[in-house]
């Protein structure tokens, strides 16, 4: 069959203009989605039409390429990503559905009546957990709803948990951000840089944030003063969770990184709670002293509380042995890797001049999926969940994340179509005129990307083979690029409007949201740069023997 040379200047022969229309989709999907505020799945949807367009008129692929590049992307939003985010939830719920999540939030309520300590507790740490067990959404709403419940004003709770949720984005769902990545990308001798490459250059990027965002936190709330009272806390808090994010992404893979930080996290902080107390019991102007007093939170046995954090014990065990070198290799031996009819090796690049391998990845049971619905029936008997309301809980998960997942599968369309044509290419080589600017730039693409679809993983997903390609045109290390997107993307979670609408109804500001936007934007831009001077020191070579050694 005859093969398919992307174009890299196809109109008027102009490598600008052609870039000028490879934004089309992409300017499309921003003003849909934050102009016109039209639903997530529809954006996508469009976006993807829209997309075909452009790559068949414009950038000269036959429609029957793009229909395929199309079907290669949705099949690998479903599986992996969407089956990811399926189990992940599904297990949070099954917590809730017995009751023994209101056993957890009672465990962590029970430590402490100072709120500098409790937002440490619940905002970063638990909230970490949350999002590395079941992300999309969840962590926000229920650590916000929890801060709610304990007396904070509903602003100031959903905007300490947003901000408190950059630590742990860039890993959440199970790794699913940098799953997305993986294979997407190249080094500059075109072999792919594999997803636990770029976890290991996350890991060397996101704990110099991680470490500094208790003491934020609790700066936002209480003044530099009152912050300093409570040092060994923010130490404790930050610096356990760091090391812990450093080495678990470095050594273990992208996929434990934030359930194993927080739980290091959460446990240093409960430990030295027994031996140190702040001076002062700090709580928000205005409040009632007397209320401290009247907080009744039920207690329980260490019999009790252990059944109940039983289900995230049970994941972190079955996801470890599920990532052991020897049970991948075995799962190899059983996945299905059909190459995509029409386009394998049809595909001839406009960078690499080399053809493009495309093969479905339908390895079902060795997706981290599988390993999160493993974990879930097992905890089934442990929490006594009957069958039928294990299979209803299960139902009534799909049915909650169902667009969100449809939405995945067209951003992921959308990608490999920007890929596959041709399109990120020609951008990529626009936006390496940007120079040796692009070093100090590129989270700030990660950051818009997680700003407009409210997730990291689609942000990757979007920008990050873009991300390469401008890295290889102004002579940065492409992993430090890939893994800046994802770096970047979690400090635009905070101001995603669909991350801004879940907090807002978890702690009934619906109608209010743009107070809620205001309070986090300034956060997020302040954090944007510090992350930004990170990335440039490490690609620019002042700190580039953070740099892990690669091909």
């Amino acid at each position: 069959m005859e093969k398919f040379t992307q174009l890299l200047q196809p109109v008027a022969d102009n490598l600008y203009i052609s870039a000028l229309v490879a934004l089309i989709p992409i300017v499309f999907y921003l003003v849909t989605l934050a102009g016109f505020k039209v639903k997530g799945w529809l954006t996508g949807m469009l976006t993807l039409i829209v997309a075909i367009i452009v790559a068949c008129v414009f950038f000269k692929m036959p429609f029957q390429f793009a229909a395929m590049s199309t079907l290669h992307g949705m099949v690998y939003g479903l599986l992996p990503i969407s089956w990811i985010i399926l189990t992940s939830v599904f297990l949070y719920k099954m917590t809730v559905k017995s009751g023994h999540f209101a056993i957890i939030r009672d465990s962590i309520t029970s430590l402490t009546d100072d709120r500098r300590i409790q937002a440490l507790i619940i905002a970063f740490s638990f909230g970490a957990f949350l999002e590395g067990a079941a992300g999309f959404g969840a962590p926000v709403a229920i650590t916000a709803a929890l801060l709610v419940g304990l007396g904070f004003k509903p602003l100031y709770a959903a905007g300490i948990c947003m901000v408190a949720n950059t630590a742990p984005v860039a890993f959440g769902a199970v790794g699913a951000p940098v799953t997305a990545l993986d294979g997407l990308a190249t080094y500059a001798n075109g072999s792919p840089i594999p997803a636990t490459e770029i976890a290991a250059m996350i890991g060397r990027q996101l704990p110099l944030v991680s470490i500094f965002i208790p003491f934020y936190l609790v700066l936002m709330m209480a003044g530099f003063k009152k912050t300093m009272e409570v040092w060994p806390a923010l130490l404790v808090s930050g610096g356990s969770f760091a090391i812990a994010q450093f080495l678990s992404s470095n050594y273990m893979g992208e996929q434990l990184p934030d359930i194993l930080s927080s739980l290091v996290s959460l446990i240093s902080i409960v430990v030295l709670l027994q031996f140190w107390k702040p001076k002062t019991t700090w709580r928000f102007k205005g409040e009632d002293e007397d209320q401290k007093d009247k907080q009744n939170v039920p207690t329980h046995s260490l019999k009790d509380i252990f059944v109940a954090w039983s289900p995230f014990v049970v994941l972190t065990i079955i996801i470890f042995v599920w990532t052991l070198k020897p049970v991948k290799a075995f799962f190899k031996t059983i996945a299905l890797n059909p190459k995509v009819p029409l386009i394998h090796n049809n595909i001839v690049n406009s960078i690499s001049h080399k053809e493009i391998a495309a093969v479905f990845k339908l390895d079902l049971i060795g997706s981290i999926g599988t390993g999160i619905l493993v974990a879930a029936l097992i905890s089934k008997f442990i929490i006594k969940l009957s069958w039928k309301e294990t299979f209803k809980t299960f139902v009534e998960t799909f049915s909650e994340v169902k667009l969100a997942l449809l939405t995945i599968c067209f951003v992921v369309g959308f990608a490999y179509i920007m890929n596959a044509s041709g399109m990120s290419n020609t951008l990529g080589s626009a936006l390496a005129a940007t120079g040796k600017a692009f070093l100090v730039l590129s989270p700030a693409l990660g950051w818009i990307g997680v700003f407009i679809t409210g997730s990291d993983t689609s942000a990757n997903l979007l920008f990050g083979k873009l991300q390469q390609v401008t890295a290889n045109g102004v002579g940065m290390d492409p992993l430090v690029a890939v893994a800046a997107n994802a770096s970047g993307g979690v400090v635009g979670k905070m101001i995603s409007p669909q991350s801004i609408a879940v907090a807002a109804a978890a702690v009934g500001l619906v109608g209010k949201e743009s107070d809620l936007l205001k309070f986090t934007v300034k956060h997020s831009f302040f954090l944007l740069i510090i992350v930004c001077i990170i990335i440039y020191l490490q690609a620019s070579g002042i700190l580039g023997w953070m740099i892990p050694h690669h091909p």
